[in-house]
């Protein structure tokens, strides 16, 4: 194969992809434009390693394990001295019908709190959908790693919303998010 069809060939790969990466890196990050910064990262990866993909397959699990190995490396770099300079005028506006804001607001906060591998365990479980074997893949760790952290973080989570009522999580939420 030569390179121009492997390049259309990954091109097309990365456009099919994007969006799903970009709601998973979303849902670690919490910020949109973080999230469309790993996941430009994590397809960087994925195209050094393209033509060893192609051959073997498994291109999209390839790219979800390299988004979420660049949120977590990110999240190894605390201090960043990067500033939005002016609005997104294409993101949507917050506005959304007050029980789905809501929803959204208290397990975005409730997630936020969790520590990272946690996050990441719980987020590929459930909202990738992934068996605990591709999650160990994903994060590098072991099968029983992964049933630890997400066993835990799921215990903070109950904890969470048993302790504290909807609004007050909300609250808590706002403005100590660690995105």
């Amino acid at each position: 194969m030569d390179r121009s069809s492997r390049d259309a060939d990954f091109s097309e790969f990365a456009a099919a992809a994007h969006s799903r990466l970009r709601s998973t890196a979303y849902l670690l990050c919490g910020d949109w434009e973080r999230a469309s910064d790993h996941v430009q990262e994590g397809l960087i990866r994925v195209y050094v390693a393209w033509p060893r993909l192609v051959r073997r397959g498994g291109e999209l699990a390839y790219a979800r394990k390299a988004v979420v190995s660049a949120f977590l490396d990110a999240s190894r770099k605390r201090s960043s001295t990067e500033r939005p300079s002016e609005v997104d005028s294409e993101r949507p506006s917050g506005e959304d019908v007050a029980a789905q804001v809501s929803d959204r607001a208290v397990l975005m906060a409730a997630l936020a709190r969790l520590p990272e591998r946690q996050r990441a365990c719980v987020v590929l479980r459930y909202f990738e959908d992934l068996d605990v074997r591709d999650t160990a893949v994903a994060l590098r760790c072991s099968e029983g790693t992964v049933k630890s952290q997400t066993s835990r973080a799921l215990a903070s989570l109950r904890s969470m919303f048993e302790s504290a009522s909807r609004d007050e999580l909300a609250v808590i939420g706002e403005g100590s998010l660690p995105w």
